[in-house]
Order: structure tokens, then sequence, then C-alpha cells
């Protein structure tokens, strides 16, 4: 009976020892953490396919649209052109080869919208210049003209007083007493955008060059040419 006690305690003496759970805790979380991330990369790549797919069917729906609605350049013309008043008075002290122009300018521009769909504009400025000598300028606000309209806007450019010396003074004097005729010119550019299912083209620019003439005597306009330039849509 002790023999079989001995022998029986010694056999279990030498079995191995179970796994420490230590060797668990280095196991297990390392294999979480593995897991995770390559969850998470396989999450990123399926929302980037996901973007880059919506991206490519909004960017063939809105060329579907263009080639459907086959957008047409607006027509931005400067219509009339009214002088309220020009006065050329000498300077102080009075100068053979100088002077003082003052000068106001009514503009009306006529914007004709035939696309299907509407145009926003945005704000445009334009300046006078007597050979090559800036006067003053006008300007008209940002507007949205819907489809198939025609709109017109106006603005006054207001000269005050503006000093010309030696040989434009020499000239502008001539114009007016001699010629009855002072040429201007009107530099301007416009700004537009379409807008197609509430999204917005990116903006487009087109460059306005008018060469007028206007009367003193008479105070009026005598003579107009415009060229635009620089429009695609």
């Amino acid at each position: 009976m002790t023999t079989d006690t001995n022998h029986h305690h010694h056999h279990r003496s030498i079995l191995p020892p179970p796994p420490s759970s230590n060797h668990q805790s280095h196991y297990y979380p390392n294999s979480s953490k593995s897991s995770s991330s390559a969850s998470i990369k396989g999450c990123c790549c399926c929302l980037f396919l996901l973007f880059s797919f919506l991206a490519l069917v909004i960017i063939a729906i809105v060329l579907v649209i263009l080639l459907a609605v086959k957008p047409k350049k607006p027509q931005f013309n400067l219509q009339q052109v009214g002088v309220q008043y020009i006065n050329l008075a000498a300077t102080n002290p009075p100068s053979t080869n100088a002077a003082s122009l003052s000068l106001a300018i009514r503009m009306l521009f006529t914007a004709k919208n035939d696309n299907k769909v509407g145009i926003k504009y945005e704000t445009s400025t334009f300046n006078i210049m007597y050979r090559g000598i800036p006067l003053g300028r006008g300007t008209v606000p940002g507007f949205y003209q819907p489809a198939h309209s025609v709109r017109q806007l106006q603005t006054t450019v207001m000269v005050d007083r503006v000093n010309l010396l030696q040989a434009d003074a020499a000239d502008l004097i001539r114009d007016v007493s001699l010629n009855d005729r002072v040429d201007l010119r009107i530099l301007g550019d416009v700004r537009a955008k379409i807008r197609i299912l509430g999204l917005t083209s990116p903006a487009v620019q087109v460059s306005i060059d008018c060469a007028i003439a206007i009367s003193p005597r008479k105070q009026s306009l005598s003579y107009k040419q415009c060229g635009f330039d620089g429009l695609q849509l």
C-alpha cells in the first residue's frame, strides 16, 4: 500500500504544469489588435471605393446633362450710353496745357440668357479711359438670371475734376472745342457661372472692350462699338 501510494504520487509530480495565465495574456491581445487593424483597413478601402464610384456617377450625370442642355454663352451687351454732363475747366493756376475734367456717364447693359438653365453673375467693374488714362469706374452688382430671360442693368460712372496735364490736356481741349468729339474707352470683365440642378459650374469670364465717342455740345453719344472676348462655356 505504501509503495503504490508513493509510486502514484511520483507520477503526479512529473506532470507538466498547466500553461500559465501570463502566456495567455500575451497571445490573445496581439491577435485582437491585428484583426482590428485589418478590419479598419478594409473599411477604409471600402469607403474609398464607394466615394470614387459616387464621384464618377456624379461626373457622368453632369456630363449627360451638359450634353442635353447644350449651354450657350450669355449675351452681355452695352445697350446705351447717356452723357449726363461733361465739363472741361482750366486748372488753378490756369495753364494752356492743363485742364480739369468732370464727367458723368450712364451706361445701360442688357443681359440675355438663351439657355435652358440659369446663370449667376458676379459683381462687375467697368473703367472709363481717355487715351489710356483712367478717368473713373462704374460697378454692376452681381445677380442671378433665370433661363430664357432678358435683364437690363444700369450703372453711372462719375469723373470728378480729374486733372489732365500736358499733351493729354491739349488733346482733350482740342477734342472738346474744335472737334466736338471725345473718344473714350470702356473696359471691364464679366464673370458668370451656370447653375444646373443646384450645382454651380466654375466661373467663366468675358472681357468687354467698348469704344465710344461723346459730343460735349449735345451731351450725347455719337459713336459706339463693342467687342467681347474670352467667354467659353
